[in-house]
């Protein structure tokens, strides 16, 4: 049992202390602390648990030479939910960050998401009329009537020329399978334009907040009892005693100890470096799109706070992190469900088992093996707490 476990059920001399919450949550990412501070707020006591050293789960944030770093990945917040974006704005304040990516493709740049600036540079069309024909012009070279899957997806979308040096190579590096067995809606979140829009998301509300997710997700946790290092799975059985109800956000078919067969996941590693140059790329994201680099993406952390400490001045030294993903085995963190039919089905079996637990309720992206977004994640913690805190 883990030092931090004893500190909080047994004292040093090993008798048993009588404490007794209303909720346990296991996971201190963004599901499990909205539905913490709503718990608190109604007036139950509870107690958050989390086996990683740090809360916020994966929109964690640290600070390297003032630059706060997205240790698990960009995440940029963006939503058309107005009552997410209210609620989230009570725990911290947000800058004006827009996602405008760049493309990379053996050293040629193009903007993402594809827009007018992609098409001109890509086939030297100059108005709408002219990109329209030529995706028109590519669809009908293909066939495409009904797409099958992302790869057909993707050329329906914006034709072959794009397909291949812009979508094929960065989808495969990231999902780890060929074009032509991925789903088709994987691509529908690609926002394609007929205009100058450069911004990537379609989205009413977007931003990073000023000091970070991490501050973001402690001014939720105020007032809560919080374990860090501390592994429910590992400890289930003396954990499973100290609450009335548990919320688990941790992986489904880990739960069950994989009885089923283990779904399948996507996860990600980082190479981060400090660097003593003020700008390495410009940007804040270049996705790298042919297959021979082996990242998918480098991102320069500074530019979520356009290159300045909340004082103004400029940071004079800068943070990238390489990605690269790749297939998850057991071990490793999980970070995007795998949805295709044969996970889908397998899911479903966990489900029937999640649905006969009394007090154990599922949520967020790996205890609904769902692809969330942030705000998704926010409203869908909401929502149960809306059901369960009446």
């Amino acid at each position: 049992m883990q030092e931090i476990f004893l500190h909080s059920i047994t004292n040093f001399k090993g008798e048993q202390i009588n404490m007794k919450y209303d909720y346990l949550v296991v996971g201190a990412g963004l599901y499990g602390a909205v539905f913490a501070h709503e718990a608190k707020k109604a007036g139950k006591s509870v107690l958050v648990i989390d086996k990683r050293p740090n809360i916020a789960g994966n929109v964690y944030t640290e600070a390297v030479e003032g630059i706060q770093v997205h240790k698990y990945g960009a995440h940029i917040f963006h939503t058309n939910n107005r009552k997410v974006c209210e609620y989230v704005n009570q725990f911290a304040e947000f800058n004006r960050f827009t996602n405008s990516p760049i493309a990379n493709y053996n050293g040629e740049l193009y903007s993402l998401p594809f827009n007018m600036y992609t098409f001109n540079k890509m086939w030297g069309v100059v108005t709408p009329e002219e990109a329209a024909a030529k995706i028109e012009e590519q669809k009908k070279e293909a066939g495409i009537v009904e797409p099958k899957n992302l790869e057909e997806q993707a050329i329906s979308l914006v034709g072959r020329d794009i397909y291949e040096k812009l979508i094929k190579g960065y989808t495969e590096k990231q999902w780890g399978r060929p074009c032509k067995e991925l789903p088709a809606f994987i691509i529908k979140r690609l926002p394609v334009r007929l205009t100058f829009d450069n911004n990537y998301f379609n989205a009413l509300f977007q931003g990073i907040p000023i000091g970070g997710y991490t501050k973001m997700v402690a001014n939720m946790l105020e007032g809560i009892e919080v374990q860090l290092n501390a592994d429910y799975l590992k400890n289930k059985e003396s954990y499973d005693t100290i609450a009335d109800k548990i919320i688990y956000t941790g992986a489904i078919d880990a739960f069950y100890d994989y009885k089923l067969g283990t779904l399948e996941y996507r996860s990600v590693r980082f190479e981060t470096e400090l660097l003593d140059v003020p700008n390495f790329q410009g940007n804040a994201a270049v996705n790298y799109t042919d297959e021979k680099t082996p990242w998918t993406r480098i991102i320069e952390h500074k530019w979520f706070e356009f290159g300045k400490d909340e004082n103004g001045n400029a940071f004079p030294k800068t943070v990238i992190s390489r990605e690269y993903s790749s297939e998850w085995k057991l071990g490793d963190e999980p970070y995007y469900p795998v949805n295709d039919d044969k996970n889908g089905k397998l899911y479903k079996e966990y489900k029937k088992m999640a649905d006969k637990e009394k007090k154990v309720i599922f949520g967020g992206r790996l205890g609904e093996y769902k692809y969330y977004d942030m705000d998704v994640t926010i409203a869908s913690a909401l929502e149960l707490c809306k059901k369960e805190l009446k």
